[in-house]
């Protein structure tokens, strides 16, 4: 009598099928989480709610009378531009944030869960989002509240922080490749601010261009950040006309997208 043995196959592993928008669904859940965490410390807002209240007053009380003849005068032509500063500088907390969690380990548990590789990346980004609301509010709220009106409509006063709101989150991604390439947190933020100075600075944010020296209104004239505050100027006061400005900024800010988040997205993957 024979007896047949029956040999069964060795397991074959089922790896899991992705999910349609995997990467939006969980980079959405870890901007949830960015949120959160600057929720529960407001402090990490003093940078986008105390500082351009003070550069307004700063700049308008003390260099109103001499650059405009009038403070409100002043007031109206520099407070669309401490709009766009505020939120280039708070751009730059994202490097910073993202290599201090480097630093901790946080990445490397975001690495066991089934989750897409640059989720956290994304989410981080996306969370620190809020943190330009909260500046665009808290100044627009404070300019009223000493005299600054706009001179257009609340559309195109939303269509302006708009704007404003795509050109950082764009600029972020130089911050999380500056954060990717730094070892400590603080060089990222030193790194950081030396970026933003010339961009911010170098521009008609305080004076006309044409007041300016020749050398110095070269380097104005194409300085992307001088885009961005003739495009919100124009919306938020009616003059010039917004098109041009507004549809350079737009195209600035893809460029810079285009160019910055793939590399930062190859150096988060090399040092995680």
């Amino acid at each position: 009598m024979s007896t047949s043995t029956m040999v069964s196959a060795p397991a074959v592993p089922v790896r899991p099928q992705p999910r349609p928008f995997g990467l939006v669904r969980h980079s959405l859940q870890l901007a949830r989480r960015s949120l959160l965490k600057t929720l529960r410390t407001p402090e990490q807002l003093l940078d986008v709610t105390l500082q351009p209240i003070l550069f307004v007053v700063i700049f308008v009380y003390l260099l109103g009378g001499a650059v405009a003849g009038s403070t409100h005068d002043y007031l109206q032509f520099l407070l669309p531009a401490i709009m766009v500063q505020t939120i280039m500088f708070a751009s730059t907390v994202t490097g910073t944030n993202l290599n201090t969690d480097i630093e901790k380990g946080v990445f490397d548990r975001f690495r066991s869960l089934p989750i897409a590789r640059s989720a956290p990346l994304v989410g981080s980004v996306l969370g620190d989002l809020i943190r330009f609301v909260v500046a665009i509010v808290v100044l627009l709220t404070f300019g009223y509240a000493i005299g600054f009106r706009i001179g257009t409509d609340p559309l195109q006063l939303l269509a302006a922080a708009l704007v404003t709101m795509i050109f950082g989150f764009c600029l972020s991604w130089v911050s999380v490749l500056i954060g990717m390439i730094v070892r400590s947190p603080g060089a990222v933020q030193g790194l950081g601010f030396l970026v933003m100075f010339p961009l911010t600075f170098g521009t008609n944010m305080m004076v006309p261009t044409d007041t300016l020296p020749g050398w110095l209104q070269a380097w104005v004239k194409v300085n992307p950040a001088t885009h961005v505050m003739e495009a919100v100027r124009a919306l938020m006061l009616g003059t010039p006309d917004a098109t041009a400005p507004v549809l350079t900024t737009l195209a600035w800010s893809l460029g810079i997208l285009i160019v910055f988040a793939p590399l930062a997205v190859r150096a988060y993957r090399r040092r995680t």
